[in-house]
């Protein structure tokens, strides 16, 4: 099921925004940005004069991420680390069992899924990060435990994330049943479901490559700082 546009997931915030996310874009030139409530990531096409505009953005966030080639900045910014990530691909749907209960998560459980991906990976979801596509969670004893959903969005392809388990409930595949529902539903839409590691998480790695993933490329996300 590959495409022509394949290409587009080098620089996926760019054709995101372009694209199926254009609603979101903050335009400022050559590169565009998530709004800072909704995901801290902007792409660029050209790195032509960029520095301005990357500044322009930085006025309104502490910190921020730019996806892709290393960024021209002003004197006033600094890059705080590169996190090179590993981008993972899937081109079939994934057949496994499920065994527990997955249920689409609703505005009623935006702040207990914002809790808990900030217990696991802080930094990265935003109270708005779950208005940027679907989101599905697994509850038990009422209290939701682990969770799985949707961030970029192109035409073509829609990136997995938030992969996350509590660190009391973790070594019961719960990963492994929400990647599968939640790359099978992106599959539903007609889309390519993908998604980013960091390069030295082998567990997470090896958990996808089992699902049928496979590395597309190694890609950066360079930590911007005041």
């Amino acid at each position: 099921m590959k495409t022509q546009n394949d290409k587009n997931l080098d620089n996926p915030v760019w054709f995101s925004l372009l694209e199926t996310h254009q609603n979101f874009a903050m335009n400022f030139g050559n590169i565009k940005f998530y709004p800072p409530d909704y995901c801290p990531f902007g792409g660029f096409e050209k790195s032509d004069a960029i520095a301005k505009s990357i500044y322009k953005y930085a006025a309104m966030v502490d910190n921020f991420f730019i996806v892709g080639e290393k960024p021209e900045l002003s004197n006033l910014l600094k890059i705080n680390k590169e996190l090179v990530c590993l981008q993972m691909i899937v081109y079939n749907p994934i057949d496994i069992l499920i065994n527990d209960r997955i249920i689409q998560l609703t505005d009623e459980h935006i702040d207990a899924l914002y809790a808990l991906v900030n217990l696991v990976q802080p930094g990265y979801f935003k109270k708005k990060t779950a208005l940027l596509g679907n989101y599905y969670g697994i509850f038990k004893n009422n209290k939701l435990v682990a969770v799985s959903g949707e961030r970029m969005q192109m035409n073509d392809f829609i990136e997995v994330s938030a992969v996350v388990t509590h660190p009391n409930h973790t070594g019961k595949g719960y990963a492994k049943q929400l990647v599968a529902h939640t790359v099978n539903e992106i599959f539903n839409q007609n889309k390519i479901p993908y998604l980013h590691v960091i390069e030295d998480n082998s567990t997470a790695i090896t958990l996808y490559q089992k699902l049928g993933f496979t590395i597309r490329q190694k890609i950066s996300f360079w930590y911007i700082t005041r």
